[in-house]
């Protein structure tokens, strides 16, 4: 089909001069299949997205029973349709009490616009802080919170009032003042390579802000959904945001996300005007039918607590010389290799085995392992025996 990928390269909008260009046709659990019959161990869950593998049949059989009901009715917020109302109770039955409202959208990057105006309405103020080396998303407001600006020096100006702080430096957290709308930060931070923070750090942050009234927004979507072997990551650090992010894993494959806080906070976007924040597709039927079907999964089974196991398999299989270190929460890993050169050449090889792994935005030597949760002890080790192979190959 070099038809096919022609016309991909020639009318599908690029993001790189190289894009992998694998042709696929069919997915199932941790594999993707290309068109020419080849299995591909997806490492990455299309970069934390398919949690439960992919075509799950019970996401599946959501889809297809909503999908014949109906699919979009209303701009978000006007009518009661129960997928996203069924979907809501569930979420936030599983969070702490103060995160008890919900707001759908279509994306993390929409989840984190969201909440950037939220905080800015209930407080009054307009100071944003982020932590560098964070990836918030790619539209105007969540870019303007990445620093370095490797990625977004392109399109300044941006929004004005984000300043930016050393994650997991406490002596930062000064910087955090009665000026401050909100902090948006990752309870584990992702496209830095995997960066887990101490508890305690986690703690001093939500102690000030709670001192200026600034609110803590923690960005859950890589790694909410069980990615950490907790329902979101921030439950395993005793840590409440004042708002909660997510996307990503929470649809089950379909184009879902949400940011979450309390009825008190939320309130302040349909009031004084009404309509301020509005979005038409946010929190769409069919994908709110694969979100409500993708938490019931997550939160029946074991899943959960199975992930630090089959985690820690990963640390003891691999072991070589050109690994530095192996950093990470449960089944979200960065393996750190001494160069880039030599990371760059293992994730091609590996990507030629038939095993998908990818890079940091952040970190130029490493390489990433977040498989669907769904993996099991076997597959850990064929994988695992493929990527030593390969770095024997390479080196």
């Amino acid at each position: 089909m070099t038809h096919l990928r022609q016309l991909f390269l020639s009318h599908v909008a690029q993001t790189s001069p190289m894009p992998l260009a694998l042709d696929i046709v069919k997915g199932e659990g941790i594999y993707l299949f290309s068109r020419k019959g080849k299995a591909y161990i997806d490492l990455i869950s299309g970069i934390g997205v398919s949690s439960l593998g992919h075509n799950h049949p019970k996401v599946v059989k959501a889809v297809k029973e909503q999908a014949d009901q109906y699919l979009h009715a209303m701009v978000y917020g006007e009518y009661v349709l129960a997928p996203q109302v069924q979907l809501a109770k569930a979420i936030t039955d599983a969070l702490p009490r103060s995160l008890d409202s919900v707001y759908f959208v279509n994306s993390g990057s929409e989840a984190v616009e969201g909440a950037m105006k939220l905080a800015k309405k209930y407080t009054g103020r307009y100071e944003i802080i982020a932590a560098k080396n964070a990836y918030h998303g790619s539209t105007q407001g969540a870019a303007s919170l990445m620093n370095p600006n490797i990625f977004n020096a392109g399109y300044h100006p941006l929004l004005p009032g984000i300043n930016h702080i050393d994650y997991g430096q406490v002596s930062d957290l000064e910087q955090i003042t009665t000026k401050t709308a909100c902090v948006i930060i990752e309870p584990v931070q992702g496209e830095g390579g995997v960066i887990v923070p101490t508890k305690s750090y986690l703690k001093a942050l939500k102690k000030r802000c709670r001192e200026v009234g600034a609110l803590l927004v923690f960005d859950e979507i890589q790694t909410g959904y069980g990615r950490t072997g907790h329902f979101f990551a921030f439950q395993g650090f005793g840590v409440t945001p004042d708002i909660l992010l997510t996307a990503k894993g929470m649809g089950g494959g379909m184009p879902i996300g949400a940011f979450i806080a309390s009825k008190k906070v939320m309130k302040v976007l349909a009031q004084n005007p009404i309509l301020g924040h509005i979005t038409t597709f946010g929190g769409h039927p069919v994908s709110a039918a694969a979100g409500l079907a993708t938490i019931k999964t997550l939160l029946s089974g074991k899943l959960l607590e199975k992930v630090e196991e089959k985690a820690a398999l990963f640390r003891k299989l691999l072991v070589h010389p050109e690994i530095v270190e192996i950093r990470g929460k449960g089944l979200m890993m960065a393996v750190e290799m001494k160069s880039s050169e030599k990371m760059f050449a293992v994730v091609e090889k590996c990507i030629e085995k038939g095993v998908i792994t990818d890079w940091f935005l952040f970190d130029e030597k490493s390489f990433r392992i977040a498989p669907p949760l769904i993996i099991t002890k076997g597959e850990i080790r064929r994988v695992c025996k493929i990527i030593l192979e390969c770095m024997d190959s390479v080196f």
